[in-house]
């Protein structure tokens, strides 16, 4: 039996709140509907479609950086909270992968999470200063990773950040990154001194 259209929406509203990225195709096969249903909620929710969401997120997000410029960050960045928690996604393509096998090479992986959990400190200069990593399933061509990074520590300038990345739902990668904070205007007479 079916959920109700109300439980279906609260449903679908959940699922977005997760992942805003979900396209109607992945969500219609998460909530067992047709995409043409999804579409008819979404419509009646005011929810925009993916493409949408996807850009508005972009903007406001990057309004926020302070470490990084948009060249910068492994993926799109779709969400941030600077000094809590940063979203972003990577779509894979071949140029990524080994061309035997088309398994995303793992410093893709690490790129995404590491520019991350830079991206989330709230410092106009951050730097990793170590990482432990540990990759839990191969990532293919075609997938789309949604990394996921959260600030579980802050000493004086220096924050422990976790970070996961996921497939559909599966954990492919995670990692916990220590990342150090300077002071710009100390960072820049530094500079200026070694020239």
């Amino acid at each position: 039996m079916r959920a109700g259209k109300s439980e279906r929406q609260a449903r679908l509203r959940e699922l977005l709140g997760d992942d805003p990225l979900l396209t109607d195709e992945m969500l219609a096969s998460r909530l067992g509907v047709s995409v043409q249903t999804i579409r008819l909620d979404r419509l009646e929710l005011g929810i925009p479609e993916m493409r949408e969401r996807a850009r508005s997120l972009a903007e406001r997000a990057w309004q926020r950086v302070k470490s990084l410029g948009p060249a910068e960050v492994a993926g799109e960045l779709v969400h941030l909270e600077l000094g809590q928690q940063a979203i972003s996604i990577m779509e894979t393509t071949r140029e990524m992968a080994f061309e035997r096998t088309g398994i995303v090479r793992g410093h893709h992986l690490f790129a995404q999470g590491n520019s991350l959990a830079v991206a989330v400190i709230d410092a106009d200069v951050a730097l990793t200063g170590s990482a432990r990593l540990r990759f839990h399933e191969p990532v293919r061509v075609g997938d789309r990773v949604v990394a996921k990074a959260e600030v579980q520590q802050v000493k004086e300038n220096k924050s422990l950040v976790a970070v996961t990345s996921r497939v559909d739902g599966r954990l492919v990668f995670s990692a916990k990154i220590v990342v150090f904070s300077l002071d710009k205007g100390r960072f820049l007479r530094r500079q200026e001194g070694r020239q």
